[in-house]
């Protein structure tokens, strides 16, 4: 196993434009309790703005692009992309790439991303990246082999210098505590002062697919080992739940999912009030970051007063799937708390 040194039934309401999908019978997450926490949300923020796609040289067209993460300066966007890595790559698979920028606002254009290459990418797909608080460790889905377990694992890998993207280390499968037989994709790390160690969400399916499973968690002891993965209950549902991403807190948790309430794949969101108090039951985010097209991959980033949610987004006509990323912002206001 890798140490790593850690530096039922549902109930529908509707708020405004928001789906509300009640999972449990606790007052905590009930609709009434929802709706105040929806009211307390927007009283907080402005109104998601209409998501933009980030455009070329991030978007490829005819290639999935998906699955962004940012560095925490903003200035590095690492991603999973089917786009070709090499000339003459007619089929490729996903890798990841790392796209920089100058600085963390708009007016900095990205520059033509860069495969992080054959030490970290393999000849299979490697995809669903996220970085450790200390940005020393990358975590990926990937099935490759020899080493893994089942359908998919989750694997890292690590850098001693971390504004260095072409010092990653080969990487290493986290074990059978987080990996087993069937598909774990989409990790999401989680660390901050006021926690007990670090945690890593993930997707857990215990068949080898990756068009269902559940939210699981696994918190890393002293030592740099992973716990076994549980499940994070009151997110999940008989439906998928997939791809979490937490905000900088650790109170407010994103995630994709094709439950009752949902267009096709949309993009839902829990909060709690405090790190050691149960997730409520998950809302839909709705419009406009939801619509008739599958939205996928959610990653909050904030940035001052600036909250920024990174989906990807189906722009082909459907049976047909070409991902591209988009990105919504929203303010928090000055006389919010």
């Amino acid at each position: 196993m890798i140490r790593i040194q850690a530096s039922t039934a549902y109930g529908l309401a509707f708020v405004g434009s928001v789906l509300l999908t009640a999972c449990s019978s606790d007052s905590r997450h009930s609709p009434t309790a929802l709706a105040a926490k929806v009211e307390i949300d927007a009283a907080a923020f402005s109104a998601w703005s209409e998501p933009v796609p980030l455009g070329p040289p991030i978007n490829m067209l005819g290639f999935n692009d998906q699955q962004a993460t940012l560095s925490k300066d903003g200035l590095r966007l690492y991603f999973a992309s089917g786009r070709p890595d090499a000339p003459g790559d007619v089929n490729p698979d996903l890798n990841l790439w790392v796209a920089h920028r100058a600085c963390a606002v708009d007016s900095c254009p990205w520059e033509s991303p860069v495969s992080l290459g054959s030490t970290v990418n393999g000849s299979v797909n490697d995809f669903a990246p996220a970085l450790s608080r200390d940005e020393h460790w990358l975590f990926f889905a990937s099935p490759r082999q020899p080493g893994g377990f089942g359908s998919s694992d989750i694997w890292a890998s690590y850098r001693d210098d971390t504004h260095d993207d072409s010092a990653w280390q080969p990487p290493t499968n986290l074990g059978p505590g987080i990996n087993t037989t069937g598909f774990q994709g989409g990790p999401s790390y989680f660390e901050n002062d006021e926690g007990g160690g670090a945690q890593l969400y993930l997707n857990h399916n215990p068949a080898p697919v990756n068009t269902g499973g559940d939210i699981y968690v696994s918190t890393q002891a002293a030592d740099g080992s992973w716990g076994d993965a549980v499940p994070v209950t009151e997110l999940n549902s008989v439906a998928s739940e997939q791809r979490p991403s937490i905000s900088h807190d650790g109170r407010t948790i994103y995630f994709f999912s094709n439950r009752p309430g949902s267009l096709s794949d949309d993009i839902w969101v829990a909060t709690r009030t405090d790190l050691a108090s149960p997730w409520t039951a998950p809302i839909n985010l709705g419009a406009p970051i939801n619509t008739e097209a599958d939205e996928r991959h959610p990653l909050i980033y904030s940035h001052g007063k600036t909250e920024m949610l990174f989906v990807a987004r189906n722009v082909a006509t459907p049976p047909a799937v070409d991902l591209d990323l988009f990105v919504s912002t929203r303010t928090r206001k000055s006389d919010a708390p």
